[in-house]
């Protein structure tokens, strides 16, 4: 083989050694494998949870979705509907798992509603423990939450006992990204005003959202751009629709009114466009956060229970054994009335002590 063939097949191999193509191999790797995320959305009903959801992802998750009337929701409970969907784009593979929560607010008391919620989230944290303490651990479906959706209503003055509430209960187990519902009822001024409105309350009562991490300083300027418009949009104020509407020769997803079209994917006129970017450029973090934070708070509590659970059975068995002997003992000193009684009640008193013994190390294991 030439020398030039030689350096073709090994470049620069004097001053090179390869391992700068290792981001490109676990590229490779990462979409041969495919991407998992799980997205909780909250909110009260009629709120467009659903509309918004198939906008995101252009696709349809609630083809025959029944919607129960006013009398069924006033003894409805809070159920969990998970839907997967597989989405595939230039390549790349995404187990999409969006987590309904329907008859959430809708019972006339609501004070428990959400217990169903954090129940299905610790169910999650704990089958992921399990698997991961378990001996296959190669193929662990991974359906954390990740990040959680909470639509508020745009038709109050902030937000309502029940929101504080449920975001207090949750906001240390899964990351909450607040969103202004069907913005299109509020002007650009009510908007912008109900937007500080929560902020303030969500830091009155010392609520946890999900933060965008700051970009590096070695970033170009319009991704740092990006990531300051994104931060100072939240809570993000959204319209959702399904409808494909023709405007100026050109059809695209809006609501239609006697004034207008509200057009989706418009940024003058809802945060939809940065949620979504939100949503895809930091859905990566969104994992990370899950895994670093939020599921090792659950471990390590998890470990400490089950710490004081083995102290608490150990401290049990010590009593025990130490009730047994001070009878043995007791049995042992009963003064006979001969020394050929004394002798018999010594090996009585043996021979309980042995039965004991072996009724223990039945119950406890060998001492």
């Amino acid at each position: 083989m030439s020398q030039s063939a030689e350096k073709g097949k090994f470049p620069e191999a004097a001053g090179y050694v390869g391992f700068a193509n290792l981001p490109n191999q676990v590229h490779r790797k990462s979409v041969k494998k495919g991407f998992e995320f799980t997205l909780m959305v909250v909110g009260e009903s009629g709120l467009g949870k659903s509309t918004l959801i198939n906008s995101l992802f252009l696709t349809d998750l609630y083809p025959e979705r029944y919607i129960p009337g006013a009398a069924e929701k006033i003894e409805r409970t809070v159920q969990i509907e998970a839907s997967t969907v597989e989405i595939e784009e230039r390549g790349v593979k995404l187990r999409l798992t969006v987590v309904d929560t329907p008859g959430y607010g809708d019972a006339i008391n609501s004070q428990d509603c959400f217990k169903t919620i954090i129940q299905y989230i610790d169910n999650q944290f704990e089958r992921y423990l399990h698997d991961e303490s378990g001996l296959n651990r190669r193929h662990i479906v991974d359906n954390r939450v990740h990040c959680c959706f909470y639509f508020i209503s745009p038709f109050g003055h902030g937000l309502k006992p029940l929101d504080v509430e449920f975001m207090k209960a949750i906001h240390s187990k899964v990351n909450i990204v607040p969103v202004i519902a069907k913005a299109d009822t509020l002007t650009l001024k009510e908007r912008d005003r109900l937007k500080r409105r929560i902020l303030d309350e969500i830091a009155e009562h010392g609520i946890r959202i999900y933060q965008l991490p700051d970009a590096d300083s070695d970033e170009d300027e319009e991704f740092k751009e990006q990531t300051r418009v994104l931060k100072a949009s939240i809570p993000f104020a959204v319209i959702g629709s399904n409808q494909l509407i023709e405007v100026k020769g050109k059809k695209i997803r809006g609501r239609l009114y006697p004034w207008g079209v509200v057009e989706v994917e418009n940024p003058e006129h809802n945060d939809f466009l940065k949620l979504r970017t939100m949503l895809v450029t930091h859905m990566q973090d969104l994992q990370e956060v899950t895994q670093d934070l939020h599921y090792e708070n659950f471990r390590s509590e998890r470990l400490k229970r089950a710490g004081r659970a083995v102290e608490e059975d150990v401290v049990d068995k010590d009593q025990i054994l130490l009730q047994k002997e001070a009878e043995v003992s007791r049995a042992v000193a009963i003064p006979g009335s001969d020394a050929t009684g004394q002798d018999a009640l010594d090996g009585a008193a043996v021979k309980h002590f042995e039965d004991l013994r072996t009724h223990i190390r039945t119950l406890f294991g060998e001492f």
